[in-house]
């Protein structure tokens, strides 16, 4: 999966970071071609800041699937101190998206309010929207374990996004900040890793080599793993694939990846 732009990057951190619908789409085609198979969208409002907007969305949607009609494309839900539970869930429930990511935290704010969490969670099954669980401890991962216990989340939501890095100095990651997930058993699990910084490359390959899932992308890392500042996403894709390759593996497609994650909306 690859997640082109983010949240809070602009052209000034880097000049072909995409923030319009057509040059997320353009990046989204040339990682598709090096190999990613999902696209983690984000869309940007008139000042290129961060917007949670079901029409932009749905625009962005018409656009992959006439471009890029074999990418799964997952929609974000991210608050960024902005959005309320209430606005995430709107949004998302008027998009009908193929896939959703919502961080954990967020729709139960901090954990708070469970039986929030739990009636959006069973719309997304009763409309077949997948749901990227994303967690940015061990701590947060156990509250999804007991939520999936308590039925808050639904038991076939298997799908998680360890987010490495988050509380480390500069943002930057290290294979060590997996270990306390890989704690947990995470058998019966499609879990996902993404990482801050120029160790990128290093930290999702550690999460591949030990049953994971790669997000990688200009949201959290602009460097390439020889310290080189990357043309785009695609390069750090194909530079991905190499290293995967290189340990035997191969890369999921778009159709094994949806059969895999069971993507059931179109």
């Amino acid at each position: 999966m690859v997640a082109p732009n983010g949240a809070r990057k602009t052209r000034s951190d880097h000049a072909s970071l995409p923030v319009s619908i057509a040059d997320t789409v353009s990046e989204a085609a040339l990682c598709h071609a090096a190999g990613a198979s999902a696209l983690h969208a984000h869309v940007r409002g008139a000042h290129d800041e961060h917007v949670l907007d079901a029409g932009l969305y749905r625009e962005l949607i018409a656009e992959m699937s006439a471009r890029v009609p074999g990418m799964l494309v997952q929609v974000t839900s991210e608050a960024v101190g902005i959005y309320t539970p209430q606005q995430q869930v709107d949004c998302i429930e008027a998009v009908v998206p193929q896939m959703v990511s919502m961080c954990l935290r967020e729709i139960s704010s901090g954990f708070e309010q469970p039986e929030f969490a739990r009636r959006f969670f069973a719309w997304c099954d009763d409309n077949a929207v997948h749901v990227q669980h994303i967690v940015f401890s061990a701590e947060e991962f156990q509250h999804f374990l007991d939520y999936r216990d308590q039925g808050v989340i639904p038991a076939g939501h298997r799908c998680v996004l360890f987010v490495l890095g988050r509380y480390n100095v500069n943002f930057q990651s290290e294979r060590a900040d997996l270990d306390p997930f890989l704690e947990h058993d995470l058998s019966g699990l499609d879990w996902f890793t993404c990482a801050f910084g120029q160790r990128e490359q290093d930290c999702v390959m550690a999460a591949i080599e030990a049953g994971g899932n790669a997000r990688i992308g200009f949201e959290n890392n602009l460097y390439l793993p020889n310290g080189e500042v990357a043309p785009n996403t695609a390069a750090l894709v194909a530079s991905l694939v190499s290293a995967i390759e290189a340990k035997d593996l191969s890369v999921a497609d778009s159709a094994l990846a949806r059969q895999s994650l069971g993507i059931r909306n179109a």
